[in-house]
């Protein structure tokens, strides 16, 4: 019978610095090629409004492929429910066999986004990161501010989330968090910005954004989504992406793109810059992006190192 594995479960195996670490593997992985990734799937629901993504692929050589299915209806929490959910599901690659459920109600797919954006950070960010400034007040947004305790000692964090309630209510342990008047006053006195929201619009100006500052934005990661300014884009001198290919064609990248302010091979992928730091940052007045739409290699990663950790691992 195959096994089903459940939240909690998955809940007590996986820890952050090794979630980012195979995050980071299966960058290099899909930078170099090696990885096989489809389009991907998307649902959009108006009423109430939601989406669903569908994410699959496997790494060559390896003896599985995983197909993942993720939900997010942004109503929820008013409902007291979770805004994500959704399944991971492990096949064999040799026989075609299901060989693991994994009912993780969307918590693999929140991890595997935050890890990426620690890594976005660990590789981008300036050296002394004073504020982190933080648009949203979710599950995802909360999941930043743990997951970048491994890689910045900074503990001070500003917030601004669409309702005001959400973000007097935000916390994160170990966290002095304070909330800011509005997106561009988070900018302007933030080092390190991340967004983490389902928008449609900017959330701040470019001009608000100073030198030295990284930003990464999550929340692009389907048609019409958009966070950050195009413009901001003409200002930076390193604009990583998860993918070239998916980024070009959607995420905030591509508003920059399509606007001609940029070209899609001054894209650089995140996992060039792993392998390479060179191609990063390399002085603290530069401004640098990270555009992250999500890629399925971040669930194939998480999916494998869910299955060694619980002893179900198949290669």
């Amino acid at each position: 019978m195959t096994p089903v594995v459940s939240r909690a479960e998955l809940v007590e195996v996986l820890r952050p610095r090794e979630v980012i670490q195979a995050i980071e593997e299966g960058f290099v992985a899909y930078s170099r090629g090696e990885v096989v990734v489809p389009p991907v799937g998307h649902l959009e629901f108006e009423r109430p409004p939601g989406e669903c993504h569908i994410k699959y692929g496997f790494i060559r050589g390896d003896g599985n492929f995983v197909i993942k299915i993720a939900t997010g209806f942004f109503e929820n929490p008013q409902r007291g429910l979770s805004s994500s959910n959704g399944v991971v599901l492990v096949w064999s690659s040799r026989t075609g066999e299901l060989l693991a459920i994994l009912q993780d109600e969307g918590m693999l797919t929140d991890l595997r986004t935050a890890a990426a954006g620690a890594a976005a950070a660990k590789y981008l960010a300036p050296s002394k990161i004073e504020t982190i400034g933080v648009i949203g007040a979710g599950i995802q947004a909360a999941l930043q501010l743990e997951y970048l305790k491994e890689v910045t000692p900074c503990r001070k964090a500003l917030v601004w989330a669409r309702s005001p309630e959400r973000a007097r209510a935000f916390r994160v342990e170990g966290f002095e968090i304070g909330i800011a008047g509005s997106p561009d006053e988070l900018a302007e006195h933030s080092s390190l910005i991340v967004t983490a929201t389902p928008s449609r619009s900017p959330h701040f100006r470019a001009s608000s954004v100073h030198r030295g500052a990284h930003i990464t934005a999550l929340g692009a990661d389907g048609p019409g989504k958009q966070e950050l300014d195009p413009e901001l884009f003409t200002h930076a001198t390193v604009r990583a992406v998860d993918s070239r290919r998916q980024c070009a064609e959607y995420g905030d990248s591509s508003f920059a793109v399509r606007a001609g302010m940029i070209k899609p091979e001054h894209l650089i992928e995140l996992g060039q810059i792993v392998m390479d730091r060179e191609l990063g940052r390399k002085h603290d007045r530069e401004i640098t992006i990270a555009d992250l739409t999500g890629v399925a290699v971040q669930d194939i990663q998480i999916a494998k190192l869910a299955l060694r950790k619980l002893g179900l691992a198949t290669d």
